[in-house]
């Protein structure tokens, strides 16, 4: 499988995409004026203690108060440092922190909507190879490497930079590295907490470590990533990769290549489009069958239709082809939208219990190349599949998009009928509440059409009822459901 990163570089943002066989998998999005703020490590004074809900709200210096959870608390903290890390959770949140206190806590979860960003007090700084965790002094190893030989060598290799201070978590990416390059990533790491701690003592300081930009980031999450090539269409940003990839990966060094072509770089792989297309609520399928996928508040919901599709052998089949085909989009549609939270899937109805069995062992496998945390939980009693993606920065469409200012949204707006009679009950009501002469309807073009045309009747009929006048003037700027009635 070929698969190569195109980094798109402006003044206002940076874009990153993922291409996997030519196509797009992933696309990851950062305004400069609106940077993430996930792994930031920030020094917060607790706002409001929420006995009822077991958290607190913490000042971190946003617009928005951030929200931190008792079982986000571990035993490091002045209030908690007598409490053992195993029974934080168990303890009532009024012993873990109080009004005003100062903390440090660290953006496990961007703001998202409405919600300010979600905290922990569990420290976390990574790296190359390895996780520098301050609240442990143990080793731990990721679970995606699963030879126990191995896993004991990376454990013996790294237990002595272990102290008092702080342990380690072994990436995925550490299989197999040496012992030069994992001290190397320990005393960086090292290096940096330190610089973190000089940084606590400035009292004025709200923010005590920063994550990496956009591409620096996506250059170290994907070491252990089989790429062809990378490719850049900034000289800067090159030079600045060139030298990041040198001192921290530099196997991904020989990769970076400078794009100097006259095309758009997301121009190469159809980038844009696809992008646009993943703002759509319908996905088509190679099959004739589609998906439609909604994003609310409280989860995202996929539904699957067989469309066009009417197969060769029958009805069962088809809807299980359908079904299995909608696994593989489904997969990449949740990487390339970003979702998380809580999902809903709607396949079409089954009857085999085989079917189902290998629908559901099919979304496992697409997915397993998903770097979020997929938990798949099965077929509910209604026949829908529940699962959730660990989340921790916005959605695609909430990160490019904005709420309707039409409809607010809720995805749908009042018809023109509706809208008429709406206008006609306003002007009964004005009518008997006030004296006038004679009324003016402002409405848009589309309402004020409707009006004088395929409701002119009724409108008529309105003039006798309340014996006056009613005139219909045409607002170019009024939206379809906004009106005014006027009393001359």
């Amino acid at each position: 499988m070929s698969a190569e990163l195109l980094i798109n570089v402006t003044p206002s943002e940076s874009r990153v995409a993922l291409i996997e066989n030519g196509i797009l998998q992933e696309i990851h999005v950062e305004r400069h004026t609106k940077k993430g703020i996930v792994g930031n490590i920030y020094r917060g004074k607790v706002s409001r203690v929420l006995p009822g809900m077991q958290a607190a709200f913490v000042d971190i210096g946003l617009d928005k108060a951030a929200f931190l959870h008792a079982s986000d608390i571990v035993a490091h903290n002045e209030v908690a440092d007598e409490v053992a890390s195993s029974q934080v959770q168990k303890k009532d949140i009024r012993e873990l922190v109080r009004d005003g206190q100062d903390i440090i806590v660290q953006v496990v979860k961007d703001p998202i909507g409405t919600k300010g960003a979600r905290l922990t007090t569990d420290i976390t700084i990574p790296s190359r190879y390895l996780v520098f965790m301050p609240s442990v002094t143990h080793v731990g190893v990721s679970q995606r490497i699963e030879d126990e030989s191995e896993r004991e060598r990376l454990k013996n290799l790294v237990q002595e930079y272990c102290d008092d201070e702080g342990g380690f978590i072994l990436r995925t990416a550490a299989e197999g590295v040496s012992q030069a390059e994992l001290s190397s990533d320990a005393a960086f790491l090292r290096r940096l907490w330190n610089k973190i701690k000089q940084r606590m003592g400035r009292k004025k300081q709200h923010i005590m470590y920063e994550d990496l930009p956009l591409a620096r980031r996506v250059l170290r999450d994907f070491v252990g990533t089989e790429l062809d090539r990378i490719r850049i269409d900034s000289n800067l940003s090159f030079q600045e990769l060139k030298d990041f990839t040198s001192e921290y990966v530099p196997e991904l060094q020989s990769k970076l290549e400078y794009y100097r072509g006259e095309r758009p770089i997301f121009d190469l792989y159809d980038v844009e489009n696809e992008v646009q297309r993943a703002l759509e609520r319908r996905v088509d399928l190679k099959s004739g069958g589609y998906l439609i996928i909604d994003q609310t508040e409280a989860m995202t919901t996929i539904d699957i239709n067989t469309g066009a599709f009417v197969g060769h052998r029958n009805l069962e089949e088809t809807i299980f082809n359908t079904n299995i085909e909608a696994t593989l989009a489904i997969a990449r549609q949740l990487r390339l939208r970003n979702l998380g939270g809580m999902i809903l899937i709607d396949f079409i109805d089954m009857s085999e219990p085989d079917h189902k069995r290998r629908v559901l062992n099919s979304l496992e496998t697409a997915t397993v190349k998903d770097r979020a945390k997929i938990n798949i939980h099965g077929f509910t009693a209604l026949g829908l599949i529940e699962m959730t993606r660990k989340r921790t920065r916005e959605s695609l469409e909430h990160t490019l998009c904005g709420v309707c200012p039409v409809c607010k949204g809720r995805g749908s707006v009042k018809t023109i009928e509706t809208i008429c009679f709406e206008i006609m009950r306003e002007v009964v009501r004005v009518n008997r509440a006030y004296d006038a002469d004679k009324f003016v309807i402002y409405a848009s073009p589309n309402v004020a059409d409707a009006l004088l045309g395929e409701e002119s009747h009724v409108l008529a009929e309105l003039e006798v009822f309340v014996s006056k006048q009613i005139k219909v003037q045409t607002e170019p700027l009024y939206n379809q459901d906004k009106y005014d009635v006027v009393m001359m």
